[in-house]
């Protein structure tokens, strides 16, 4: 068997190999080792026995794959556009047509995750939303995020990085069986105290396997993982995109937003929530 180290994408031999990792910690006097997702927002604990390392090929179709759910959404969200935008301008007088400019709701990501956060923050740029990214541990999240919607004073929310069910811990109603979703918890508590209204500051917080109700209960709109499944690395911005864009006098149920990931319903769910869109007119010529 070659040697595991640090930085290398490994699967696990007893699930079958179904989610590949990056090896984040070694634990040699105790044969195992800490591995992050690479697409999904999950840690876990392996025995370094039950860890194999992927041919190069196997990595880049696992990343191929990635790719293709991603860019499979990306599409969607623009035909969805598209369509509401055809609407919109079928019922504007004619000499209205291009003075309409857009105001989609803004967002603060705090990121327990470096990596996830830049992706994210790349994918926001993508979809054309105004997004602060902040990357600070999970633990630590709760004691800032007070601060940052001071700062910022976003439409929405993004609290998240990575969890899981700690190892030989199914215990599903103890908090203390999960890795950070009593983090999680104080930081949507943290949030609420600053701003209670859910229509006001919209909140989506959790990760792989976190205790969604528990989020839930707290006050957060969205939330992971209602049957404790691992999710895509890009679902939250995905429902940010569908709460930005979706005019604020609509009410957006709890199904379009789970429609709009790539985990679907046993990954995500959550409340209706109001929309964050506003629609200008006219447009600045100066711009």
């Amino acid at each position: 068997m070659a040697e595991i180290k640090i930085g290398d994408v490994v699967t696990r031999i007893s699930y079958d190999r179904d989610v590949f990792f990056k090896v984040v910690e070694i634990f040699e006097d105790q044969r195992y080792a800490t591995l992050k997702g690479l697409n999904v927002r999950v840690l876990a604990d392996a025995p370094i026995d039950d860890l194999v390392l992927p041919s190069s090929a196997e990595i880049r179709d696992y990343k191929r794959e990635y790719i293709k759910k991603s860019n499979e959404s990306m599409e969607r969200i623009f035909y969805r556009r598209e369509l509401e935008r055809q609407k919109r301008f079928s019922r504007a007088e004619s000499n209205e047509n291009n003075g309409f400019f857009d105001v989609p709701g803004t967002v603060l990501h705090i990121d327990g995750d470096e990596e996830y956060l830049e992706l994210c923050m790349t994918t926001y740029k993508q979809l054309g939303i105004e997004a602060h990214g902040m990357c600070i541990p999970e633990k630590e999240q709760h004691k800032k995020v007070g601060q940052l919607l001071m700062e910022y004073n976003p439409d929405i929310l993004v609290i998240t990085g990575h969890d899981g069910l700690i190892r030989n811990n199914r215990n599903f109603n103890d908090i203390e069986s999960y890795r950070n979703s009593k983090y999680f918890i104080e930081s949507v508590k943290a949030a609420r105290r600053f701003e209670p209204s859910l229509d006001d500051l919209v909140i989506f917080a959790g990760a792989c396997q976190s205790h969604y109700e528990g989020i839930l209960r707290a006050g957060a709109n969205f939330a992971s993982s209602p049957h404790r499944v691992f999710i895509h690395a890009l679902d939250p911005v995905f429902i940010i995109e569908k709460v930005a864009f979706t005019p604020i006098n609509k009410i957006i149920s709890a199904r379009d937003v789970i429609d709009a990931t790539i985990t679907g319903i046993k990954g995500i769910g959550g409340v209706e929530t109001r929309g964050k869109f506003r629609e200008g007119l006219p447009r600045s010529p100066y711009e």
